[in-house]
């Protein structure tokens, strides 16, 4: 089995358009650090985010927090990102799920492999787990900042596929 563990973003946006079942589907389990779980029940969270991290699956692994091994490369990265960085190095994680952009590149620059929510998106598109165009319309309706241009091309991959 694969070690996917996850940073805030993901979670929230697929929480919020009523596709995180598709995680488990892709991945059997996911694990957040302690930290992730916190900033997903923010007040400040959409309230469907909190309802469904207050009772989390049994897919959605929590794992207290860590030292990060390499903070001085974590720049201006959150505390989620931080922590689920700290959290992927200790586990030697497969993959990482994580959206922001200045989280990707370091953890990219530390070797791991990363995919973010529209990636997600897509490979569930890809299993036939939903549609992919419904999904991104549907991610458009939420605060998530998306590339037009990235989400065209994961849509004319899926549709050549």
């Amino acid at each position: 089995m694969r070690i996917v563990v996850a940073d805030t973003g993901p979670i929230h946006y697929l929480v919020l358009i009523g596709q995180s079942e598709v995680l488990p589907a892709l991945f059997e389990k996911v694990i957040i650090p302690s930290v992730v779980r916190d900033e997903l029940d923010r007040a400040q969270t959409p309230a469907v985010v909190r309802d469904w991290i207050q009772s989390p699956p049994a897919w959605l692994e929590l794992h207290p927090p860590l030292e990060s091994p390499f903070d001085d490369a974590f720049g201006n990265l959150d505390e989620g990102e931080k922590a689920a960085l700290a959290l992927a190095a200790s586990l030697g994680a497969d993959l990482l799920l994580l959206d922001d952009r200045q989280g990707v590149r370091v953890a990219r620059n530390k070797g791991f492999r990363v995919i973010g929510t529209l990636r997600v998106l897509q490979l569930a598109a890809q299993r036939g787990l939903l549609d992919l165009a419904d999904a991104f319309e549907r991610i458009k309706g939420t605060n998530f900042r998306y590339c037009q241009q990235l989400m065209d091309e994961l849509l004319n991959e899926k549709s050549q596929s």
